[in-house]
């Protein structure tokens, strides 16, 4: 009996060991319950859940067959002006998973100000989110807005979560993130944790990927690319954890027509700077009559004016 209860409990600390790693109940590691059919196998330790493809084969088979169709997916920003590539890749990932049930967006405050409000339009064109498809939800506090995202996973007719937050709150531990991830499991859907300008660290997210934008490849015709266009939105993807594959760096663009990821067929624009000039510092290194027109004063005497003259400014006029 005592050899009995002894290995029982060495079998019951393994579990846990294993539902720790894995960020996980340790009752769910045998069968999953009626209501969660993510996890159909595991695969070196790690549960292989139904994948989203992206449309990018090379993507899709770093990432094991595609984005997870259930669980926490954290996608990090190395710096807060990258938030409309973050915020776009997630969209496009949140709406290849959703497709015509609600999106819900939580964001803290200060997020919000720093990088603007959702525009419904723009959103509509660019992943095909329709009006009252989208809410939206603004949290004071990062405590507040982890509430709404682990009430807003258990709701059943929301197709995907998306988190916001800037920099690495402390109460977005790895405690945090497992509530998340357990609850997103548990819902069979995804919740996507977006992170501005926060540094990497322990979360119990199986995949995290760094987006950042990327110059846009001209606009292609039937004579070839267009010269000086622009074209679909591009993204650099660096892929910087996942428990299926090493990491891995991607540049893919969205194809708004298709909504799907693809690889560019030419290499992205990149911005000529061999003709520009360093900038002057309060008009040094400038010619002088360039000086004379920066400050309001005509050229030499009989030459045009560089400016235009003081009688079209009303704000200049004399009594």
């Amino acid at each position: 009996m005592a050899k009995g209860a002894a290995a029982h409990e060495a079998v019951c600390a393994l579990r846990r060991e294993i539902a720790r790693i894995e960020g996980r109940l340790a009752e769910t590691l045998e069968t999953p319950a009626d209501d969660n059919d993510a996890v159909l196998a595991r695969r070196n330790g790690a549960a292989l859940l139904p994948r989203i493809p992206t449309g990018t084969p090379r993507f899709d088979a770093a990432l094991g067959g595609g984005i997870p169709a259930a669980g926490l997916v954290e996608i990090h920003g190395r710096l807060t002006r990258d938030a409309g590539a973050v915020s776009g890749l997630a969209l496009a990932f949140a709406a290849r998973a959703a497709g015509r049930r609600p999106l819900v967006w939580i964001a803290t405050s200060d997020m919000m100000h720093e990088a603007g409000e959702p525009y419904l339009p723009g959103i509509s064109a660019f992943c095909g989110i329709g009006a009252g498809q989208l809410l939206v939800a603004e949290a004071a506090r990062p405590a507040d807005a982890l509430w709404i995202a682990e009430e807003a996973a258990h709701l059943e007719a929301i197709g995907a979560v998306l988190l916001e937050m800037r920099g690495n709150p402390s109460v977005l531990d790895l405690t945090a993130t497992r509530r998340l991830h357990r609850r997103a499991l548990a819902a069979g859907r995804p919740l996507f944790l977006l992170c501005h300008g926060a540094e990497a660290q322990p979360t119990a997210a199986p995949l995290r990927l760094v987006a950042s934008p990327a110059p846009a490849a001209p606009r292609l015709t039937l004579a070839g690319p267009l010269r000086g266009s622009i074209g679909p939105p591009a993204f650099q993807i660096f892929i910087d954890k996942n428990r299926l594959s090493p990491q891995a760096a991607f540049l893919l663009q969205w194809n708004a027509g298709r909504r799907i990821f693809e690889e560019p067929d030419h290499e992205p624009a990149t911005t000529d700077t061999r003709h520009l000039a360093t900038p002057p510092v309060a008009g040094q290194g400038l010619p002088s009559e360039i000086r004379e027109g920066v400050a309001f004063r005509r050229s030499k005497k009989g030459a045009a004016p560089l400016q235009h003259a003081a009688e079209q400014y009303p704000a200049r006029r004399r009594a």
